[in-house]
């Protein structure tokens, strides 16, 4: 089956666990209390020193202790993101209430997404070799330093013998792995998946490299306020780490344990633009046929939508081109529905965000409220949508859509619908 296939056939998939380890919190309750209260997690940078760095804020988890989630020896053997992964997949795990058994375990799997992956180990590892040589090097370097070692890592860790791997489509990577896990369900190839990403980006080389292409916001005041998708004085991104692992369950084995039920996965689209590494085609075809594919998946239209989470990454021409591609893909309903961004909170976790988002997207859903988009300052005017500024509000919403757009061209969506119970 085709990942955008829009026929009516397969097994519902609902969501059941949610793992989320980021700078506005580590687990669901920590995370939703700063989603709803529009609470920031960037702060000055505190790994290292970063004096001659034109930014030097980000979102970084400066509460999170691995030995909470493993022991200190396997904390020691593999990157922070790995950490990060383990920790959101055991919170999700736990939150879902599921145990995975000698007899259920084959038809467990895991898919993650990430962008730079072990980027974080293999900068330290490098630095021990040129200032301490060779025998400074960790042993486990091999195992450690490969992008897909933080789900092998949670595959031995949870015992899981299904589907497992590794997907790296950019800054789309996380919402692109719950979508392949969701039609890995649906078609009948796996009965629970783990999903969803992890990141560890604040390093020296990501901060220096992002900063030099004038990517990232350059704080003039409190590390909170720099971070302002859809303003008019949007002034670039900044970085975050985390994690976010949902668990996804076909509907009927949902059921038969008792399982609590977050939200349906309605659909999934994905499509790439082989165009540019940093910028949208600019008739936005393949991002508009992304959400289509989603929405037609779900068999959603437009005026039923009742919140969409964007991308928000506050570069102006980005910005400008997620709200051109709404009003395009939605039509009129564009400017009605809420829109809210999570980014100016967490900070941007690359590979992880999609996931961290549609996790926000399960609470919002459960509590019913939306969170704001903080540091709404002057509204762009070519970004005229419903952006629910700095404060959140009330509402009952039954379906809702998150879109993640990565670097080189990956286009992402997702449509979550309340579960009605049939």
């Amino acid at each position: 089956m085709c990942m955008n296939c829009n026929a009516p056939t397969g097994r519902r998939v609902v969501i059941t666990g949610l793992g989320a380890v980021s700078a506005i919190g580590v687990g669901r309750d920590a995370y939703w209390e700063s989603l709803k209260e529009g609470r920031s997690g960037i702060k000055k940078i505190s790994s290292f020193d970063t004096t001659s760095y034109p930014c030097d804020v980000a979102g970084e988890i400066t509460d999170f202790d691995p030995a909470d989630f493993m022991t200190t020896q396997q904390a020691r053997r593999i990157d922070r993101f790995a950490q990060l992964a383990i920790a959101a997949a055991k919170l999700s795990i736990a939150d879902a209430e599921l145990e995975i058994t000698p007899a259920n375990q084959s038809s467990v799997g895991m898919i993650l997404g990430t962008s730079l992956g072990t980027l974080c180990y293999l900068e330290q590892q490098l630095a021990l070799l040129n200032e301490k040589g060779l025998k400074r090097i960790n042993p486990f370097f091999p195992t450690s330093v490969i992008p897909s070692s933080a789900a092998t890592q949670v595959m031995l860790e949870l015992k899981i013998k299904g589907t497992c791997k590794t997907i790296t489509t950019a800054c789309a990577s996380s919402t692109w792995s719950i979508g392949e896990a969701f039609e890995a369900i649906k078609f009948g190839k796996s009965d629970v998946m783990l999903a969803g990403g992890s990141e560890a980006p604040i390093t020296p080389s990501v901060l220096a490299s992002l900063g030099s292409l004038q990517l990232l916001a350059q704080p003039e005041g409190s590390p909170t306020t720099c971070y302002r998708p859809f303003c008019k004085d949007a002034a670039g991104f900044v970085l975050g780490e985390g994690a976010g692992i949902l668990v996804l369950e076909e509907l009927a084995h949902a059921l038969r344990r008792g399982a609590r039920i977050y939200a349906e996965i309605g659909g999934f689209g994905s499509t790439t633009d082989a165009y540019h590494v940093m910028a949208f085609e600019p008739s936005f075809e393949r991002p508009v046929a992304a959400i289509h594919a989603a929405l037609a998946q779900a068999e959603v239209r437009p005026t039923d939508l009742g919140y969409i989470n964007p991308h928000g990454i506050a570069i102006p021409d980005s910005d400008h081109g997620e709200a051109t591609i709404l009003k395009l893909a939605l039509g009129e309903a564009a400017l009605q529905i809420p829109v809210s961004a999570t980014k100016p909170m967490t900070g941007h976790t690359l590979g992880a965000c999609g996931a961290l988002e549609l996790i926000g997207c399960c609470l919002m859903m459960e509590n019913e409220f939306l969170h704001p988009t903080i540091n709404y300052t002057e509204p762009d005017p070519i970004c005229d949508l419903d952006f629910i500024p700095n404060q959140g509000r009330s509402s009952k919403v039954d379906t809702m859509m998150s879109v993640s757009f990565g670097f080189g061209g990956y286009n992402a969506a997702c449509v979550l619908r309340a579960f009605d119970g049939v």
